[in-house]
């Protein structure tokens, strides 16, 4: 199988499976919102899967994608067993220390993620929600890592469905607090206990090897903080719009970013098919040159779509929403390019995994999550909502610049200047629909329109070969 075909089959398989699992969510949040009373409920909601998010990547530890890379290393089944069991127990017993510890100080959670321990119960819920995410990971691991793609596909439709019927009845009944995170724990350990009757042959205790842990530790630890780092990109904001502006104005920002984070769908159907597209041709003599070329191309598409999605975001926002939300339209956009920025970084990223090297990744993502922080606290003071928003993009950005230019110095990666032209378009376009024509919408197409032309000149040369492609195989489908 070509590359180009297996990249195109895993994205579309298993991106099309991550897809309905994000899909169904988002179709879902005007209703969740309409249903509550006001939006400190949602940020409440929200919050809980902050918290999850955040102790879940403390549970895993990088274990799920140092699992991945060593499944590939041989092609011995005993030895792809051992590997999935070693990293399944030692998952359990962090996952296991984790769920204690975030019941011993349930208090100062509370206080600190929600404003007031009177929502230590909440806690409570998010403790039992890393417990059961944190094993189902790797569960579910030997899934996708055989290629198991209509599994993959029925498990993520069922999840969210299993999920909604059990909590919008909850939320009709008045449990506006706790009917999202209760619902998403029944539905997780419906995911675990199928997961489990498909994958155990892959599991035994007795298979643990303490061999095998340290070279699985050895590329997860420096994981961990990676995974951490990322829960600052995104996560952290939330925390600190509560505390300093207010949990209403965190649910507006919630649902600001959840509009924002349709972008999420691409980045999802990216990632799904991605690792094993990645580990699976990362021996081949030209990677580099193939790594490039994914990395330029989705930035591309993504710099487009954004465009598109400035333009349309105030309208979205009226059309779908209550009128204490609307005020949430202009982080959508900043917050939809973050995530593909996210993605651009772990395609560069990749290469220093490939070459068993994960520190640098660490380093890069950490000076950008700072300089997140940092815009944070100066920004969310001075605009609100959208300084964060802002924040969180120039940390990604930030990110992706020090690590493309780090590749290039190690012959890792190549960058071409008609991208680099890209980017000061997609750079000049934002400035101008901020402080211009946000909410216009008739010159916000006009404009967009403009700047997908400009890029697509660039590229004129691939959108020819695509053209010519399409039209070949019209051609074959016709005799």
């Amino acid at each position: 199988m070509s590359k180009a075909k297996l990249f195109i089959e895993n994205f579309l398989v298993y991106g099309f499976g991550g897809i309905i699992s994000k899909l169904i969510p988002l179709i879902m949040v005007p209703i969740v919102t309409k249903i509550m009373p006001n939006t400190e409920y949602y940020g409440l909601s929200d919050l809980s899967h902050t918290v999850v998010s955040l102790t879940s990547a403390l549970a895993v530890m990088g274990m799920y994608d140092a699992m991945y890379r060593l499944f590939f290393e041989k092609d011995d089944e005993d030895y792809k067993k051992n590997i999935c069991s070693t990293a399944l127990v030692f998952t359990i017993m962090t996952s296991v220390v984790v769920f204690i510890l975030m019941i011993i100080f349930k208090g100062a959670i509370a206080q600190f993620f929600f404003e007031d321990k009177k929502y230590a119960y909440v806690v409570y819920l998010s403790a039992m929600a890393t417990l059961v995410g944190a094993t189902n990971s790797i569960i579910s691991a030997p899934t996708r890592m055989q290629n198991k793609r209509k599994i993959f596909l029925i498990t993520n439709t069922v999840s969210p469905v299993i999920s909604y019927a059990i909590s919008i009845p909850m939320l009709l009944a008045g449990l506006y607090v706790i009917a999202l995170p209760l619902a998403a724990i029944i539905s997780a350990v419906t995911m675990e206990i199928s997961f489990f009757v498909l994958n155990h042959r892959w599991f035994e205790i007795k298979r643990f090897d303490k061999k095998l842990l340290k070279p699985l530790l050895v590329i997860a630890v420096p994981l961990m903080p990676n995974f951490l780092i990322y829960w600052i990109f995104n996560s952290s904001d939330k925390v600190m719009i509560t505390n300093i502006v207010g949990i209403g104005a965190a649910g507006i920002y919630a649902v600001g970013s959840k509009l924002g984070h349709v972008s999420q769908l691409i980045y999802t159907a990216f990632a799904g098919g991605w690792q094993f597209f990645a580990f699976s041709t990362m021996k081949e003599k030209d990677q580099v040159k193939t790594n490039s070329l994914i990395f330029e191309y989705l930035g591309i598409i993504s710099f487009v779509v954004t465009y598109f999605v400035c333009t349309f975001s105030c309208i979205i926002f009226k059309v779908l929403f209550k009128e204490e939300y609307y005020s949430g339209y202009i982080i959508a956009p900043y917050l939809f390019l973050a995530p593909l920025l996210q993605m651009l970084f772990q395609v560069a990223a990749n290469q220093f995994i490939v070459i068993k090297k994960t520190w640098p990744n660490m380093f890069i993502l950490l000076f950008g999550a700072l300089v997140n922080v940092v815009l944070n606290l100066l920004l969310i003071r001075a605009i609100g909502i959208e300084g964060a928003s802002i924040a969180t993009l120039c940390g990604y950005a930030l990110s992706d610049l020090i690590c493309v230019i780090v590749l290039c110095k190690m012959n890792l990666m190549t960058i071409s200047k008609r991208f680099i032209i890209s980017i000061l378009i997609t750079v000049a376009y934002f400035i101008l629909w901020r402080f211009l024509f946000s909410d216009k919408l008739l010159v916000g197409i006009l404009a967009a329109t403009f700047a997908t032309v400009m890029v697509a000149l660039l590229y004129i040369k691939e959108i020819k070969i695509i053209g010519r492609k399409i039209k070949n195989f019209r051609g074959m489908k016709v005799k």
